[in-house]
Order: structure tokens, then sequence, then C-alpha cells
């Protein structure tokens, strides 16, 4: 592992923090209930968006279901972008996946009565996208910052093999951390939610701060290696 790809004094990735972790769990769960109550449809949650496509298609109503196939084709868009992106900048990726997350919701915001919902949807669900292809790790263990079901069964199972007895070291602190992943994507889908209601143009403002916050955490992190 390169000297750049950690936390200077932690073999912990600086773009696998549990700050880093933490704050894009929270844009992850904002964006995705921005999107439900603008678009009626998940930026991250391709499973939902899946489902209640086939659900209306069985129904017959492929005006609404169809409804559905922009954010998951654009979900994929995103997703051979971020491997791309991965291939070309490697250690940098986490960083320019950030930068290029912040400068499309910015652009969005400001467009936000000017576009179509088909072309937000499309920006925001490349969006989540991308954070779900580059950030996939908390302290060097798999996770999510864009859902919650894989965070929830490591956080259970990490649970009851603490009180069972039967986890290595750490087992308790993976699961507070997993825990606080739920927690807080949970917490930014609650402000998502009333932010968006209340100021719908200003909305989208909130993540950016949040992603702000991850970009300078990995460049002086970053920073700190090199010296």
């Amino acid at each position: 592992m390169s000297s750049l790809d950690v936390v200077a004094g932690s073999s912990i990735r600086r773009d696998e923090t549990v700050e880093v972790a933490l704050l894009l769990a929270f844009a992850g769960g904002y964006i995705d209930a921005y999107t439900w109550i603008i678009h009626g449809v998940m930026a991250n949650a391709q499973t939902a968006n899946l489902v209640l496509l086939w659900v209306y298609g069985a129904a017959g109503t492929w005006d609404r279901a169809l409804h559905f196939v922009p954010p998951i084709l654009a979900f994929a868009v995103g997703i051979v972008m971020a491997a791309r992106l991965r291939r070309a900048a490697g250690e940098r990726a986490p960083a320019i996946s950030t930068l290029i997350e912040i400068v499309l919701l910015i652009a969005i915001g400001i467009l936000h009565n000017r576009l179509p919902d088909l072309a937000g949807t499309l920006g925001i669900s490349l969006v989540a996208a991308m954070q779900a292809a580059i950030f996939v790790k908390v302290e060097g263990t798999a996770c999510s910052t864009v859902m919650i079901t894989g965070n929830m069964r490591q956080a259970i199972e990490a649970l009851f093999a603490t009180a069972s007895g039967g986890g290595p070291p750490g087992t308790l602190r993976r699961a507070g951390i997993f825990v606080a992943l739920c927690i807080v994507f949970g917490f930014g889908a609650a402000v998502g939610a009333f932010a968006t209601k209340g100021i719908p143009d200003l909305a989208l403002g909130v993540p950016v701060v949040a992603l702000l916050i991850v970009l300078l955490r990995c460049e002086v992190q970053r920073d700190e290696a090199l010296r």
C-alpha cells in the first residue's frame, strides 16, 4: 500500500475513515429522500426502483413503470465511470469522484427549476453510483454509504458475535461503526425530507457541504502523508 493511501500515522486509508464514511452515509440518505420527494424515484436504492418497475409493469401501467428505468440506467453508467476513474486515477479516484459529485449536485441545484425531471434524476443517480462504487470500505471492512441493508447485517452479526463471546478483538467497535452508519443514513434521509419540502431550491446545498468536508479531509490527510 502506498503511503499516499493511508492516513498519516495509521494503516487506515484516508477514504476509509469512520468520519468520511459517516459524512457519505448522511449524504446518501439525504439524496435518496430528495430524489423520492422531487422525482418519485430512488437515487441509491436501485432494488426499490427495480421492484416498482416490475410491480407497475405487472399491473400493466407501463407509463409509471418506465419512470423507474432512467435512474437504473444512469446508475449503471455511473458505475462504469467510477471503474474507469479508478483505473485512470488510482489513489486520487476518491477525491476526484467527490469533486465530480459536488459539481453535478451544484449544477442540478442551480438548474432545479429549469431542468426536466428526467435530467435531474439522471444526474443524481449518476452521482449516487459513483459514490457507491468508489467508497466501498470503512477501516478496511466492506460497507455501503448509499444503502443500509448490508450495514445492518454486519452490525447485527458483530453484535451477536460480541454477545456470544466468539468475535475477534475489535468486533464491538465494528458493530458500533455499522450501527452508526445506519443511524446517520436515516438521519440524512430525515434532514433531506425536511429540507426538500421546506427549501427545495436550496436543498442540494446540504449534501454538497458534507461532500466538501469529505474532499477536504481526504486532501488534507493526503498532504500530511506526503510530508
